[in-house]
């Protein structure tokens, strides 16, 4: 469902009302606001994108915290998203030990992964690049493809990971079939 013309204050009440109902994911962009409740498939994909990302950094020896699908949102931006899974690399030992993360004082996670294989939704990216996510592996449903955020703000497709150096979005695609 996407909804126009939502006020900030009805996007956290929403949040507040819909707690930690797993398989519910909410978007907010500056008024446009988008609930999504995910099928067996979606799950399924994120998951095993999840327990890729998490089995390479083990293997690399790369420290990392993975938030799963933690709500980031900034109200001065009027930005907020639930990825489908998410993590932190270098800024790991900034949210190490934290129950709560305030994303006025806290990084946004370094790596989103979004499945995205149903129809038409709300444009993610500019939400990502306004909380400063550093990198998106999206599944559009035929291949993984990675994406880096610019300078200019913008996400540039990339064809390997700056969370995990040498990791081609090819061999990534390869293990997810």
């Amino acid at each position: 469902i996407i909804l126009h013309n939502i006020g900030w204050d009805t996007y956290e009440n929403l949040l507040n009302d819909i707690g930690d109902n797993p398989g519910v994911r909410v978007f907010y962009d500056d008024g446009d606001l988008e609930i999504m409740v995910e099928s067996f498939k979606h799950g399924k994909l994120a998951s095993v994108l999840a327990e890729i990302v998490s089995e390479i950094a083990d293997l690399l020896d790369i420290d990392f915290i993975g938030a799963g699908g933690t709500t980031f949102k900034k109200s001065k931006k009027k930005k907020g998203f639930e990825g489908d899974a998410t993590f932190y690399f270098r800024a790991a030992s900034l949210v190490r030990g934290k129950d709560e993360l305030d994303m006025e004082k806290d990084p946004a996670p370094e790596l989103v992964v979004e499945v995205d294989i149903t129809h038409p939704s709300l444009p993610k990216f500019p939400i990502f690049a306004a909380l400063k996510v550093a990198e998106i592996w999206r599944y559009g449903g035929f291949a993984v493809k990675f994406y880096r955020l610019q300078s200019d703000g913008e996400y540039l497709e990339t064809p390997e990971s700056v969370c995990l150096p040498k990791v081609k979005s090819e061999s990534v695609t390869a293990f997810l079939e």
